[in-house]
C-alpha cells in the first residue's frame, strides 16, 4: 500500500460512501423502444447502473404486471449476467405489483422485499382472444382466407374455432408455464413453500407471499438498503431518459393506447393509477 493510500484509509472522512444504483422498472413489459418496459429500452440503464461507480449492489424497484415472457426473460438474463460478471449483489423492492412478467424480474434479484400491500405472484402464462365469425355471418359477410401451409391460419378470430388449433395453443401455453417454474425455482429454491397454489396462475398480497416463500420479507427501499449499507449509503438512481419526440408530444395517440393498456392491466391486481 502506498503512502496515500495509508493516509486516505486512515482519514474516515475521506473513505467513499457506499453506493447503491437503483433502476425503477414500471409499467407493461412489451416490445420495442416504445414499450414501459422492453430490453432494448431499459437494457442500457441497466448496463448503467452496473457499470457506473463501483456500486456495492443493484436494486430494482418493481411495479410492473407483466406481460411479453420474453422481454421479461430477456431483461432478468440481462441482471443476472451482469450481476455474476460483475459479483454485485441485487435486491428486488416491490411496490403496487410484481406479477406474472413483474415477478419473474423480481425473482432475478438474490432476495425480494415487499410492502404489506405489495401484490406478487401470478405465475402462468395466458392468452385471450376473440371469435368474430357468428358477426360477420349475421352481417352477411363472406370472408375469404388462401394460405399455403395448413397451420397457417390458426386460430383466425374468423373463423370457427377447431379443437386442434386449440390443443396446439394449450401446448405452447403448457411449455412456457413450465419455463415460468423452472425459472422460479432456480432462483428461489428451498425458499418455496409446497403450497400447491403455487404455480397456478394465483397472486397474493404482501405478507403471505412472504410466508409463501415468494418474497424475503417486508421491507422499503431507503431503510433497508441503510440497514444493509449504512447510514450513508449513497443510492443512485438510473432511469430511461424521454427522447425529443416524446418530451414534445409526438406520437401522442399511440401514447394513449399504450397508458390505456397498462391500466387495464394493473386493473386485473385491483390496482389504480
Amino acid at each position: 500500500m502506498t503512502f496515500w493510500e495509508r493516509l486516505k484509509s486512515a482519514l474516515p472522512w475521506r473513505r467513499s460512501r457506499p453506493r447503491v444504483a437503483v433502476v425503477r422498472l414500471a409499467g407493461t413489459i412489451g416490445s420495442g423502444p416504445r414499450a414501459a418496459l422492453s430490453d432494448e429500452a431499459i437494457g442500457p440503464v441497466i448496463d448503467k447502473a452496473f457499470a457506473r461507480g463501483k456500486p456495492k449492489a443493484v436494486a430494482l424497484v418493481i411495479n410492473s404486471p407483466g406481460g411479453s415472457p420474453v422481454q421479461s426473460a430477456l431483461i432478468a438474463a440481462r441482471i443476472r449476467r451482469l450481476s455474476e460478471e460483475k459479483g454485485v449483489p441485487v435486491h428486488a423492492f416491490v411496490e403496487d405489483v410484481a406479477a406474472s412478467g413483474g415477478y419473474w424480474l423480481a425473482v432475478a434479484a438474490d432476495d425480494i422485499w415487499v410492502d404489506y400491500g405489495s401484490i406478487l405472484g401470478s405465475i402462468g402464462v395466458i392468452s385471450a382472444g376473440f371469435g368474430a365469425h357468428v358477426f360477420l355471418a349475421r352481417q352477411g359477410i363472406e370472408r375469404r382466407v388462401y394460405t399455403a401451409g395448413e397451420s397457417k391460419s390458426t386460430l383466425d378470430p374468423f373463423q370457427p374455432e377447431k379443437k386442434e388449433d386449440v390443443a396446439r395453443l394449450e401446448s405452447l401455453l403448457a411449455q412456457m408455464h413450465t419455463g415460468f417454474i423452472d425459472h422460479v425455482k432456480a432462483r428461489r429454491g428451498d425458499k418455496l413453500s409446497r403450497d400447491e397454489k403455487l404455480f397456478t396462475g394465483e397472486f397474493w398480497i404482501g405478507r403471505q407471499a412472504v410466508e409463501l416463500g415468494l418474497a424475503d420479507g417486508e421491507a422499503h427501499l431507503e431503510p433497508k438498503l441503510k440497514a444493509l449499507y449504512g447510514d450513508k449509503v449513497k443510492l443512485l438512481r438510473y432511469g430511461r431518459k424521454k427522447g425529443l419526440f416524446q418530451r414534445f408530444g409526438a406520437s401522442v395517440v399511440e401514447d394513449a393506447l399504450i397508458a390505456v393498456e397498462e391500466r387495464a392491466e394493473f386493473a386485473r391486481f385491483g390496482i389504480r393509477q
